[in-house]
């Protein structure tokens, strides 16, 4: 899933649209649908490229705010929208070696801020706390990942909290990235570092479009099997269809991740497995078990870790359907 010649992002930055940055929204997406599915039209680095268009389209998107499904359609530049984003900042970036095994290690990248709103979410100090970290800095960024590129890296992981409201910040990185080569003289061969979309899915058509040809690897969260315990439990509507519709986007380049939660066997993870088994059988599927009551006082179903027998039962689901 991460072989290949090049990234890519690389792929986009050396691809000419010929486009007018300044023409209309509506005519820049006509190009952009035009070339995201071709191949790169060259071996040197070309204005404005796909990457380039994808840029522009990304600011105007971020300036009446629909990266995620809930569409807010606030100027971010002004004010934050209900992830809380509005500048972009991080918490942390280090080489990790607990993701999957396919991709260790890896160059994780944890923003601040979330469109979700998980009651028992283990990394609410980020994604509760959009302010907090420090401020996202495209070409600091690029250095640190040709930097750990030459440490082992095998890639760049965009997580948080999520990494959709960030999406601009993402691709104006792998611009900066693309031209360290010509600008510093690096080694060509540490840029050439594939890039892990790490979220939870709910992202709009219009991010799934931005990220389609500069994404090599999804790894997604399937948390609930049904919009009632989405609803309840992380403040969301339209959960299964959006992150469903993602999914099936990204399926060439996917891996999926399930936390089995106390209680939601029979309502949740029955049904994912179900719907994975149906519409993505080959795709890379992990059960995750680490479930933690944490900060869910005010739920007493959810106060509890999943039981060996709902354990049990969830390893049994997937792999009577073969998909573990």
């Amino acid at each position: 899933m991460l072989e290949g010649p090049l990234p890519l992002y690389r792929n986009a930055q050396l691809t000419c649209t010929n486009a007018d940055l300044s023409a209309t929204t509506d005519e820049l997406w006509q190009i952009h649908d035009l070339f995201t599915k071709g191949e790169r039209q060259s071996d040197v680095v070309v204005n404005p490229s796909l990457l380039d268009l994808k840029i522009e389209i990304a600011h105007r998107v971020h300036r009446s705010c629909h990266f995620c499904e809930r569409r807010c359609s606030i100027d971010r530049s002004q004010k934050s929208g209900f992830c809380g984003v509005m500048e972009s900042k991080y918490s942390s970036e280090f080489l990790h070696y607990g993701e999957e095994r396919e991709l260790v290690p890896s160059h994780t990248i944890f923003f601040t801020g979330c469109t979700l709103k998980c009651i028992f979410c283990q990394n609410w100090d980020i994604a509760r706390h959009p302010n907090a970290g420090m401020v996202c800095d495209p070409k600091a960024f690029a250095r640190r990942i040709y930097a750990r590129s030459i440490a082992g890296s095998r890639n760049v992981n965009w997580v948080g909290g999520d990494p959709t409201p960030h999406i601009s910040v993402i691709l104006e990185t792998m611009r900066a990235l693309a031209m360290l080569e010509r600008e510093i003289g690096v080694d060509a061969r540490f840029l050439n570092v594939p890039m892990v979309f790490n979220s939870n899915a709910y992202y709009s058509t219009e991010a799934c479009k931005l990220l389609d040809g500069v994404i090599d690897v999804y790894l997604s969260d399937f948390k609930y099997g049904n919009d009632a315990c989405a609803h309840r439990y992380s403040n969301v509507d339209n959960y299964v269809g959006t992150v469903t519709r993602n999914l099936l986007a990204s399926k060439d380049r996917l891996m999926v991740r399930h936390l089995v939660m106390p209680g939601h066997i029979q309502c949740c993870t029955k049904p994912i497995v179900g719907w994975m088994r149906e519409h993505a059988p080959d795709v890379k599927f992990n059960l995750m078990f680490q479930y933690a009551p944490y900060n869910v006082e005010n739920y007493p179903e959810m106060n509890r870790y999943v039981s060996n027998a709902e354990r049990r039962a969830a390893l049994n689901i997937a792999k009577g359907l073969n998909l573990i």
